[in-house]
């Protein structure tokens, strides 16, 4: 099984457009050459989410492969993980249905969109498992964190390679993260005694103070414009690879 990189770059999301800011890759060249920018600056691996013609976010068990070939030959080396997020568009069915056959190795999945069919989940997580298919668990809140002790099986929850990514903050939330909102998470790891490979990926100003509190803490950094498009004095970063070179200044050497 591949490590989380230490490093992942989530350049676009599901939501955000032009406006939103001006260098936000929506084109899969876009995306591609955002991608080898910020491997050039240290990212290790890419959280890819495609558009379709107009813009909105696409689950597509096609356009992930030429996606994934394209990237391959740009940006050798760089993980590349695909998303399943539903984004108010894909039911639970579509969502297994792309993880399942999109031929990538590294996936995201939102426990709580994927449990809105809560019987078909754990056959579909041993599924992933099956067939090598890497999953990392997005979790949103302590909610998430139990409902995921009750739906992995327990072989996969004690795995050594199980993945998780904390969300912390929200898409227009009252406020930003805060890198204390971490510490629930980290409490419960500990009071489950489990120890997976995990991240993660902060919304607001204080994207890049969550994001070094979390390496301290033995994490691994989801950065990006999904998440932010701020840098830590709270000017607006020029493209995504400028919050890669940011962030890679700041951690420590490892």
């Amino acid at each position: 099984m591949t490590a989380l990189p230490r490093i992942m770059v989530a350049p676009n999301g599901a939501r955000l457009q032009k406006s939103d800011h001006p260098a936000l890759p929506l084109t899969l060249d876009e995306i591609a050459e955002t991608a080898a920018a910020c491997q050039a600056e240290g990212a290790g691996g890419l959280h890819l989410h495609l558009r379709d013609a107009d813009g909105r976010h696409l689950l597509d068990t096609a356009a992930y492969p030429a996606a994934c070939d394209l990237l391959a030959d740009r940006c050798p080396g760089l993980m590349v993980q695909i998303t399943t997020e539903a984004a108010g568009r894909y039911d639970p069915e579509t969502q297994r249905r792309v993880a399942l056959n999109s031929g990538a190795r590294h996936v995201s999945v939102a426990l709580r969109e994927i449990c809105r069919e809560p019987g078909a989940a754990p056959g579909f997580f041993s599924q992933c498992a099956e067939r090598g298919i890497q999953v990392q668990h997005i979790l949103y809140d302590m909610a998430d964190a139990r409902r995921l002790a009750d739906t992995l099986p327990p072989d996969l929850l004690r795995a050594p390679g199980l993945q998780l990514l904390f969300v912390l903050g929200r898409y227009g939330g009252p406020s930003g993260a805060r890198p204390v909102d971490l510490d629930p998470y980290l409490a419960w790891m500990a009071d489950a005694g489990l120890a997976p490979d995990w991240a993660i990926c902060a919304f607001g100003q204080a994207e890049t103070d969550c994001l070094l509190y979390a390496a301290e803490q033995g994490g691994k950094c989801r950065v990006g414009f999904e998440n932010s498009r701020l840098n830590r004095d709270g000017t607006t970063a020029r493209d995504n690879a400028e919050r890669v070179r940011e962030l890679r200044r700041l951690l420590p050497a490892g």
